[in-house]
């Protein structure tokens, strides 16, 4: 293994409906080809959703994105070889199917990696929303949950309250008052 190489995300696409298989093919081929120093992580990312059958409330778990694997690997043209051959795989997410690696801000987004800030919230704090679709919006700490790092924040929205749960990645604390957040 090149040692001053780091393993990267990239996108993978496949046929619709070939998801598991692909992710089960490219599991086998790791072991197979002792290949877990070059392909260290395979991620379909999935999602819980309440559906309605026959009457009945279920929780079922649907792909987030269907036709797409997540690849954690060290690319060389020999890995790209092995993943792209496998059956069910179209090629990689990028220019004429070679990969370009995810950014920071894409990994945290689809949840790929689970990221832990070293910062203690409590209820009561202050703080400003720093990532997604809420930046720039100031809070307060209403209700925490430290084993799923989130904090449940009431803002103020288009002159209302509301209560939004966020990551704790997301937020920082805020010493003293809390501005007036200036909406547009």
């Amino acid at each position: 293994m090149p040692m001053n190489e780091e393993p990267k995300w990239y996108i993978l696409h496949t046929y619709s409906g070939y998801e598991a298989m692909v992710k089960d093919s490219l599991e086998k081929l790791i072991e197979n080809n002792n290949l877990g120093d070059y392909i260290v992580d395979l991620k379909i990312p999935m999602e819980q959703v309440v559906e309605e059958k026959n009457g009945k409330l279920k929780v079922v778990e649907r792909k987030l994105l269907p036709c797409y694997v997540f690849i954690k690997m060290i690319y060389t043209n020999q890995i790209w070889y092995y993943v792209t051959s496998t059956r069910g795989v179209t090629g990689f997410c990028g220019p004429q199917g070679r990969p370009i690696p995810m950014k920071t801000d894409e990994i945290r987004k689809m949840r790929l990696e689970e990221y832990a800030t070293d910062e203690i919230f409590s209820v009561g704090d202050s703080v400003s929303i720093e990532d997604g679709p809420l930046k720039g919006f100031f809070g307060t700490v209403k209700e925490v949950n430290q084993s799923a790092q989130k904090a449940k924040i009431t803002t103020t929205m288009f002159g209302r309250t509301t209560d939004v749960e966020v990551e704790f990645i997301q937020i920082k604390k805020v010493e003293g008052e809390i501005p007036e957040t200036t909406e547009e």
